[in-house]
């Protein structure tokens, strides 16, 4: 396979509702949509989770279009590929930019499984036909607002629920969701908003039985985290500080963590995620794959992703409507009582909408 063109759009969607963090609030999303096409003619979609502002990691979707368009597909151009996993020799001498890399190699993994034949899902070694999903729901203005929207979640069936916290916003928040909720699986995502100065608001969390803490100190950290997580009961959850197969390694050494959430984009690309899922396998720590507020195509990546045999817990991967007033692909992801069914058509298993994504596109280049 040789990658003859490449296509780089800027879109922006409109969020159906605002989305509040730790660290920020925002309701419409930018994001770079590449479209890579073989020697056939065929084409295979990838999608840069990088936001606007550098909240989430130092990149953002202009420094994603920066190395992509003079370093990463001027690599990648004509070389002969037998395998998505090349990609990442490639570019082994370009250091980081994991979202940026992963926008292509994604886009190199659908044309792979449509050369083949198979799913994306079946191409990376996936065996489940559905996958169980759960939300992610941002800080509100009211603990009422927060249950109001949870009881609707709880109602359509998923099986999860993210809250997510930051100091002021937590112990007596989630006090009334167990109060309110004392079956549902629940878990609190932080976004690096804590240090070990907050470790006593930390432990006051273990009563109420979540799944897991998410991130609670800083995101290049996994020593402070081993010491939290051997004060606390329950399980410390690592997001930001996993950017590739060695810091899973070192952190599952430290006893940093007991669960690990595997962002493709965050890893640099599918590849990377398929390592770091079987370490953590090999030793015991079940991951899950969590969301970045994708559109369908880096949705459909990650309901593929799921499907691999260590994904044992709900992930972020909602249906379509809960983002969008209309997706950028046909059909759009749905969830039906909490789970998601994996599409067995070849490559991504849904079809681009290009109609829909013109209208949604500021800027558009493409690259021979």
């Amino acid at each position: 396979m040789r990658i003859k063109e490449v296509t780089l759009r800027h879109l922006q969607m409109k969020l159906k509702f605002p989305f509040t963090t730790s660290f920020g609030t925002f309701q419409d999303r930018d994001f770079i949509l590449l479209e890579a096409k073989d020697e056939n003619g065929n084409s295979g979609w990838g999608e840069s989770v990088a936001f606007h502002s550098p909240w989430y990691s130092e990149e953002t979707m202009k420094t994603n279009w920066h190395m992509l368009e003079d370093y990463l597909i001027p690599a990648l151009l004509n070389q002969e590929i037998t395998h998505p996993d090349e990609v990442s020799e490639v570019f082994s001498n370009i250091r980081k930019n994991n979202m940026a890399k992963s926008t292509i190699e994604g886009a190199v993994w659908d044309l792979y499984s449509q050369e083949k034949g198979v799913s994306l899902a079946s191409a990376l070694g996936g065996k489940k036909s559905k996958i169980e999903v759960g939300i992610s729901i941002g800080i509100q203005d009211t603990a009422s607002d927060l249950l109001r929207i949870i009881e609707k979640y709880v109602q359509e069936g998923y099986k999860r629920m993210k809250v997510k916290i930051k100091p002021g916003w937590d112990v007596d928040v989630m006090r009334e969701v167990r109060k309110e909720f004392p079956d549902v699986p629940l878990m609190a995502d932080a976004n690096s908003a804590y240090t070990l100065e907050d470790i006593d608001t930390l432990k006051a969390l273990d009563e109420f039985d979540l799944m897991m803490i998410e991130q609670p100190l800083a995101s290049d950290d996994i020593i402070d985290h081993a010491k939290l997580q051997e004060a606390i009961s329950t399980p410390v959850c690592l997001d930001e500080s996993i950017h590739s197969y060695e810091d899973a390694r070192k952190a599952i050494e430290l006893g940093s963590c007991g669960i690990i959430n595997i962002k493709i984009g965050r890893v640099g690309g599918l590849s990377e995620s398929k390592r770091i899922h079987d370490l953590c396998e090999s030793h015991h720590i079940p991951v899950w794959c969590g969301g970045m507020l994708e559109s369908g195509i880096g949705r459909a990546h990650n309901v593929a992703l799921t499907t691999l045999s260590n994904f044992i817990m709900p992930g972020d991967t909602a249906a379509s409507s809960r983002y969008w007033e209309k997706d950028i692909i046909t059909p759009e992801v749905t969830v039906e009582d909490g789970y998601i069914t994996v599409p067995d058509k070849p490559g991504i298993g849904y079809e681009p909408d290009l109609e829909t994504i013109e209208s949604f596109t500021i800027e558009k280049k493409t690259y021979k």
